[in-house]
């Protein structure tokens, strides 16, 4: 069966297909309850959405690629960029800066490109003060916390200290659920998914989105002539 891309495909890639402005598609959840793992599957998956690339003064962890990953910079470089205002959002997380770089996003998205975002709380509310009418707020819950701290201690990445303090942090991120447009229940990583994409391909049919629809509909509108 021939796939209709009738208002799913962010750009007009045929004459049958009606160009909408991309959308910003964000992931929240405490760390460990999946937003990264469903973040990558979507990036797998759909070619229609892109990573969001944010600035970091982290340092790299084996295997990322500066660039593809985060922009990796020093923390005189991020507050610079900071003061003169080129961050959609930022925030300090554990002792490091991460930052949204505005002028690529912000031009991807009148492009038609969609993009996620893989940010806390924090982020997602200067997110939505700036481009709300951009923005589909997702948050991910742990089935239990329980499980969550099961899960942040197999890692087996993290100190006794650093899990508690990632515990507290992760009831803090879940007191924020309801600043988002939808709430996921993550206790098994397949069905997730399958929820967020129907998330996705809803929002990407909203109406407002469909900046092709104007001209589509005025046409249709149009008389066909004098014996119209």
């Amino acid at each position: 069966m021939a796939r209709d891309t009738t208002l799913t495909e962010p750009h007009a890639a045929d004459g049958d297909s009606l160009h909408r402005r991309g959308l910003m598609l964000i992931l929240s959840s405490p760390s460990g309850a999946g937003k990264t793992t469903i973040s990558r599957m979507l990036l797998e998956h759909d070619p229609h959405i892109r990573n969001s690339v944010s600035c970091t003064t982290r340092s790299p962890r084996p295997g990322e690629v500066d660039g593809k990953d985060y922009h990796f910079v020093s923390q005189e470089q991020f507050d610079r960029m900071a003061e003169d205002g080129e961050f959609l959002e930022w925030a300090h997380v554990f002792g490091k800066s991460y930052g949204t770089p505005k002028a690529q996003v912000k031009a991807g998205l009148k492009a038609g490109q969609d993009y996620i975002f893989d940010i806390d709380w924090q982020g997602t509310q200067q997110l939505y003060q700036k481009l709300e009418r951009d923005v589909v707020r997702v948050f991910l819950l742990p089935p239990s916390i329980d499980e969550l701290r099961r899960r942040l201690t197999g890692r087996g990445t993290d100190s006794a200290e650093v899990i508690a303090a990632r515990m507290d942090r992760a009831r803090s991120e879940i007191s924020h659920w309801d600043g988002y447009d939808y709430v996921v229940v993550n206790d098994d990583i397949d069905a997730c998914f399958e929820k967020v994409k129907q998330i996705l391909a809803a929002e990407r049919l909203r109406r407002a989105r469909q900046t092709g629809l104007i001209p589509f509909v005025r046409e249709m509108m149009e008389p066909d002539g004098p014996l119209a």
